[in-house]
Formats: structure tokens, C-alpha cells, sequence
């Protein structure tokens, strides 16, 4: 009886212990959802006025942009790379300490940044830290056991943070253009990662996911395409701020991905939630790369064609990934989801076509269906935040149980 009662004791202790930072994922991911919601919040009071940032240097859009980047993607990125590249090399990357400490300099970075000019040199410093200790903590394992196709990822890393660099010396007017460099740069490398992982990963998803055989290819030729195109619609977008040449290019992106996703398709993806939202992310990458092309043809505003990429596609494709790893590395289902994860998915979904779509219906509304668009947003990050907490705090669900 006394052993039972042991047992039973161990068991209980187990489950309350706070496994916050045993693996990467763990932090950054709720860091991330946390940050989603209160920065947006930030946004919309900023938005109307009712708060002021202390900036000279950027405005309060640049702001905006910079944090979703760096700060939101960036820890959503982080999360997984610890974790995939301890599966990818076997290598365990930063947990306990280490780990703590690495979330702390993302933290402060999003904290002092609020306080505007005269923190901006502490603010870029901890940023820096933060980038400059996540990419050694990835880059040395893979090194070590000589996975270099792996580089593709991390080098795509490393050009996130040089952007970040170039908007910190925009700020203080040591790099001309610095700021507009490091948002655009930083917002279409992030795209490109994406794009990079998802050719990865969700063929491999699907095929696991939808309750019967099925075998997707990935064509070379349309990889080939698709990495050649992007490096020339990044190059013309980003360094030479050739519209009409990176529209083109975006039209050429539409098809090439367009067809990849084609391929991608079988009916029980739409069965499963978390199939679904991360194919309708990428179709949301191609709705972007059409808007995009076409703004340079019609009247319709690249900046519509820039949340088509931003709320559609990496918002819902953040979302997915950060509940398949959430899930799947603490021993629950991947292809049950709870209902709150299902919902938040919905509520993301719905909140990029009133960002993206309404406005080309009628444009003289468009105060607000931004500002119902960034309610959704909140919500679908509450939601899914309130979903993944007790995931991401408690440890291994099989851990647990022995």
C-alpha cells in the first residue's frame, strides 16, 4: 500500500513540475504567443493614438514591423531550430540555464524596446546577444556531426540577424537606409525560410497525417525554380527597389509554388486541423506573391499584398508549427488536436481574409477591417495561447504516466 501511495506521490510531482525550459521550444513558443497578443494590443492603442512611442528615428509602423520579425518570428524560429536541430544531429542543444538565459536577452530586447531612443543601444545590444548566442547554439552541432544540407536553414538564420543589425544602425544613422534594409530584408528572408522548411516538412505532414497511403513528391525542377526566382524577386524587392521587376518575378513565384501545392494535395487534409492550417498558410504565400505581382500592374496596394504574406501566411504558418511541436514533443496526438487549437487556427483564418481580402472588396473601409483583423488576431492568440500553456509548462505526458 505504501509502495502505491509512493508510486502515486511521484507521479503527482512529476506532473506539477515546471518543464519550462527543458527543451527550446518550450519558452520561446509561449514567448512568442504571449508577445503576439500584447504587442498587437500595443499596436492598436499606438494606432489610434492613445499611446506614444519615444522614436524620432522610425515611425510606429517600423516599430511594428521590426518587432513581428525580430521579435515574433524570430522566437517562433528559435523554438524550433533548438528543438529540430537536436533531432536532426542528435546533439541536445541550451536547456536549463542555458536555455533561461537565452530567452532572458529576447525578453529585455522586447521589453527596452519600449522605452524608444534612449535605450535603443541597450535594446540592440541584448538583441544582437540574443542572435549571435541562438545561431552558435544551432550551428554547433551540425558542424559537429557534419550535416551541411542543414546550412541551407542556418545560413538563412545568420541573414536574419545581419537585417536586424542593419535596422539598429539605420537607428542611430550609421548605415543609410538601414531601417527600411533591415524591415524588408528581414520580412523576406523569413518568408524564404519558410518556404525552405515547409518544401521540408509538411509533404512529409501530410503523408503521416491523413489516415491513408499517399506519396507526395517534391519535382527538382520546380525546387530549382522556385530558389532561383526568389533570389532574384529578393535582390530586386530588397537591394535595388525595382517594383516592376520583383511584380514579374512575384508572378513567376505564384506558379512555380501554385504547382508545388497542387502537388501537395490529397481530400484528408481537410480532415485534419493541423494539415489544413499549414496548407492554406502557404496558399496565403501565394496569394501574397499574386497581390504583389499585381500591385505592379493595378491600383491594388503592395501593403495589402504584404499582410497577404505577413497574417495568411507566416502568422498561420507560426501557429501551426509551434501546436504540431508543441504536441508532438510532449507525447500527445498530432493529428487530435484540442478544440482550443482548432479554434485559434479558425479565428487566424478568418482574421487574414478581413486583413487581406475585404479591403479589395471595398477599400473605403479599410480602418477598419485593420482594426477587426487585429482583434481577431488577439483572440486567435489568446486562445491558442491558453491552449499550448499547460503543454509547454508541464513535462512529457509519458513522463508522467512512468
Amino acid at each position: 500500500m505504501s509502495d502505491h501511495n509512493s508510486l502515486d506521490r511521484a507521479k503527482s510531482f512529476r506532473s506539477q513540475k515546471i518543464a519550462l525550459f527543458d527543451l527550446g521550444f518550450r519558452p520561446f513558443f509561449l514567448g512568442a504567443a504571449l508577445f503576439a497578443v500584447l504587442s498587437i494590443c500595443f499596436w492598436i492603442f499606438g494606432y489610434f493614438g492613445w499611446i506614444n512611442l519615444d522614436w524620432h528615428s522610425i515611425s510606429s509602423f517600423q516599430w511594428h514591423a521590426h518587432e513581428m520579425i525580430f521579435g515574433y518570428s524570430t522566437a517562433v524560429i528559435a523554438g524550433f531550430l533548438l528543438t529540430a536541430v537536436s533531432n536532426w544531429t542528435g546533439i541536445r542543444t541550451l536547456s536549463g540555464l542555458s536555455l533561461s538565459l537565452l530567452f532572458l536577452f529576447w525578453l529585455l530586447a522586447r521589453l527596452t524596446f519600449l522605452f524608444g531612443e534612449k535605450m535603443v543601444a541597450v535594446t540592440a545590444i541584448l538583441d544582437m546577444v540574443f542572435s549571435m548566442a541562438l545561431l552558435t547554439a544551432v550551428t554547433v552541432p551540425v558542424v559537429k556531426t557534419r550535416q551541411w544540407k542543414q546550412m541551407a536553414v542556418l545560413s538563412k538564420l545568420l541573414i536574419i540577424v545581419g537585417f536586424n543589425a542593419c535596422f539598429y544602425l539605420g537607428i542611430i544613422d550609421y548605415l543609410e537606409n538601414g531601417v527600411h534594409l533591415g524591415v524588408y530584408g528581414g520580412f523576406y528572408m523569413v518568408i524564404g525560410l519558410i518556404l525552405t522548411l515547409g518544401r521540408r516538412v509538411i509533404p512529409f505532414f501530410i503523408e503521416r497525417g491523413v489516415g491513408y497511403k499517399v506519396q507526395l513528391g517534391n519535382s527538382k525542377l520546380l525546387d530549382i525554380s522556385s530558389l532561383v526566382l526568389y533570389v532574384a524577386f529578393f535582390v530586386a524587392e530588397v537591394f535595388l527597389n525595382s517594383s516592376k521587376t520583383a511584380a514579374g518575378l512575384a508572378f513567376g513565384m505564384l506558379l512555380v509554388n501554385g504547382l508545388r501545392l497542387l502537388g501537395w494535395h490529397t481530400p484528408g487534409i481537410w480532415k485534419n486541423a493541423m494539415l489544413w492550417s499549414l496548407y492554406l498558410a502557404m496558399w496565403f504565400l501565394c496569394l501574397g506573391f499574386l497581390l504583389f505581382g499585381l500591385s505592379g500592374v493595378t491600383g491594388i496596394s503592395k501593403f495589402i499584398a504584404i499582410h497577404a504574406f505577413a497574417f495568411g501566411g507566416i502568422g498561420l504558418v507560426t501557429m501551426g508549427m509551434m501546436a504540431r511541436v508543441s504536441l508532438g514533443h510532449t507525447g500527445r496526438s498530432v493529428t487530435k488536436p484540442p478544440i482550443t487549437i482548432k479554434i485559434a487556427f479558425l479565428l487566424m483564418l478568418i482574421g487574414a481574409v478581413v486583413r487581406v481580402l475585404l479591403p479589395l472588396a471595398d477599400f473605403s473601409l479599410y480602418t477598419q477591417w485593420i482594426v477587426a483583423s487585429q482583434i481577431l488576431w488577439i483572440a486567435a492568440f489568446t486562445v491558442f495561447t491558453i491552449a499550448i500553456a499547460p503543454i509547454l509548462l508541464r513535462p512529457r505526458i509519458d513522463e508522467v504516466a512512468t
